[in-house]
């Protein structure tokens, strides 16, 4: 049975309704916020009569807005530290986009430690356009006694970005992760970072005729009869000493007790690659960011490093342990934690987010992986897809191009040029052409000038192939025009050049006629595969 869970849609919804009490051991949340905005807009005053604001891929701001308003009276007259805190943020901010950003934020904080376990932590990412905030709220929600760390990650080296508007200031180069706990129980393991070149060179400064790096370390001890430390000659050195007589003489056998000259104290022998290095402190500059060449490079815009997400949840979780992101993106979260064996939720309010860990997952660990997890919340009937249609037809755009693994082909709205997806492949062998699918999604009414508009893209497009998705059944002068353009030849066989598939079809399994996807596909770039076998979890208890 799957015990890993994907789901669809507003995590505030999802926490109430499908997550249960004390039942997470680590949460990592990186709530998307429009941090580039100039401080002039926000923090200007609004209406509230805006329209409803919705997350969309790429497009991280919260707005205030009448939903906001109603988050923000149903936060007030619940009560409690949540509520007052809500209430100086609104008499020191007024009503505007950074109140609306704490406001959204506040009932879906609540409802994560209501699900983390007494043993639990938190870790929220943020940047410090709105971390000092956060912390504030953190603390009401979380008690400020669990309160453990403010994380410095250093995601960028130095640059220029010290002009906003006429404004100049340092380059900005940190986030922030605030670190808080469930109550003074939680897990916490040791993790250690390498120690720095500069420490080594002060003070690993001996070498055996091996090579191996060494310094050397106080054997003596305090005396007196309290202290316990024996009290002998060794190597013509009185000394109160940590060991005694036998196991002094026992490490000076073994080369670990030397005397550097006659009549020194002698020392102990600590080897580099002996040691464990530093305790993990909390300003972190050695996780480089995902770079523009990085192999773990999705093209999502706001894509963390995995080395990240391991330290977190090596720190604060065990094997086993289970891990949710509430706002998972391209899925670096679950990424780890599958790779560190622990059980993971994640929940997203775009379609795109949930294609792109769908096939992160399949990229690194193969067909076995979608045996492992559950989606919920994605149409699964045709009258579930016309609801989303009707509610949110850009959702359903990615939803429907997920169910052929292909991915948008232009993220501005009305900019498509009739292009709603691609799909890139090649079938030549390795240093072939690229070719492409072109692919047209309809949630409404559709007739056969869709299917010639189409037809007109890939001439445009030279692309090898089109499809047009649709959610109404193709009429019989549609499926004529299709078939009056031919077919593509590939070593697989005659692939029709223009092809219609309702989504009923998709949803009973029938795919695009092209050449195997999974052998020949590079429209998502790909995670690198597992190397190694995947750790075994165990069970969980629900």
């Amino acid at each position: 049975m799957a015990e890993n869970f994907l789901y669809y849609g507003d995590n505030l919804d999802i926490l109430r309704r499908h997550i249960k009490d004390e039942s997470i051991d680590l949460v990592y949340l990186d709530p998307p916020f429009n941090s580039s905005q100039d401080y002039n807009v926000l923090f200007a005053e609004k209406s509230g009569t805006g329209s409803t604001a919705q997350i969309k891929a790429f497009g991280d701001t919260w707005k205030w807005d009448t939903v906001a308003s109603q988050t923000y009276t149903d936060v007030v007259e619940a009560g409690g530290k949540a509520s007052e805190a809500l209430q100086a943020f609104h008499k020191l901010l007024g009503t505007n986009d950074m109140l609306a950003y704490l406001t959204m934020m506040t009932p879906r904080l609540v409802e994560l430690r209501r699900v983390l376990k007494p043993t639990g932590s938190i870790y929220l990412h943020c940047d410090p356009t709105a971390s000092h905030y956060l912390k504030m709220l953190m603390d009401a929600i979380f008690d400020v006694r669990n309160f453990r760390n403010e994380i410095i990650w250093k995601r960028t080296s130095a640059h220029s970005d010290t002009v906003q508007g006429n404004v100049l200031h340092m380059g900005r180069v940190h986030d922030v992760i605030l670190f808080y706990t469930k109550t003074n129980r939680a897990t916490r393991n040791s993790v250690y970072q390498p120690y720095s070149q500069g420490y080594i060179d002060d003070f690993y400064r001996y070498k055996d005729p091996d090579g191996r790096l060494y310094r050397l370390g106080d054997i003596t001890g305090p005396g007196g009869a309290a202290k316990g430390n024996p009290q002998y000659e060794f190597l013509g050195v009185t000394r109160f000493w940590r060991y005694s007589r036998e196991r002094m003489q026992e490490l000076y056998e073994q080369g670990r007790i030397i005397q550097t000259k006659p009549g020194a104290v002698p020392a102990y022998k600590r080897y580099l690659d002996e040691m464990p290095g530093v305790p993990l402190q909390d300003e972190w500059d050695d996780i480089l960011p995902v770079g523009a060449q990085a192999k773990e490079r999705l093209g999502y815009p706001t894509q963390k490093p995995l080395a990240l997400l391991e330290r977190i949840i090596q720190a604060s979780s065990t094997p086993g342990d289970l891990v949710l992101d509430p706002f998972c993106g391209c899925g670096t979260t679950i990424a780890a934690a599958q790779k560190l064996g622990r059980h993971w939720i994640g929940i997203d309010i775009t379609t795109i987010a949930i294609n792109l860990i769908k096939t992160r997952l399949l990229d690194v660990y193969g067909a076995d992986i979608i045996k492992t997890y559950t989606v919920r919340g994605e149409p699964t009937t045709l009258s579930e897809a016309q609801a989303l249609a009707d509610q949110d037809k850009y959702q359903f755009q990615w939803w429907a191009l997920g169910l052929v693994g292909a991915r948008g082909g232009e993220e501005k709205k009305g900019a498509d040029q009739g292009i709603d997806g691609r799909l890139y492949f090649h079938d030549e062998g390795t240093g072939g052409k690229t070719k492409q699918v072109i692919f047209s999604v309809k949630g409404g009414h559709t007739n056969v000038k869709d299917i010639r508009d189409l037809g007109h893209v890939i001439t445009r497009e030279q692309a090898e192939l089109g499809v047009l998705i649709t959610l109404q059944d193709s009429t019989q002068p549609m499926r004529t025009e299709a078939a009056g353009a031919g077919f593509y030849q590939s070593a697989w066989g005659k692939h029709p050049r223009l092809q219609i598939l309702t989504i009923a079809e998709l949803l009973d399994g029938k795919r695009v006629d092209m050449p195997p996807l999974r052998q020949v596909n590079v429209t998502f770039k790909q995670a690198p595969k597992a190397k190694g076998e995947q750790p075994e979890m165990p069970t969980l208890p629900f």
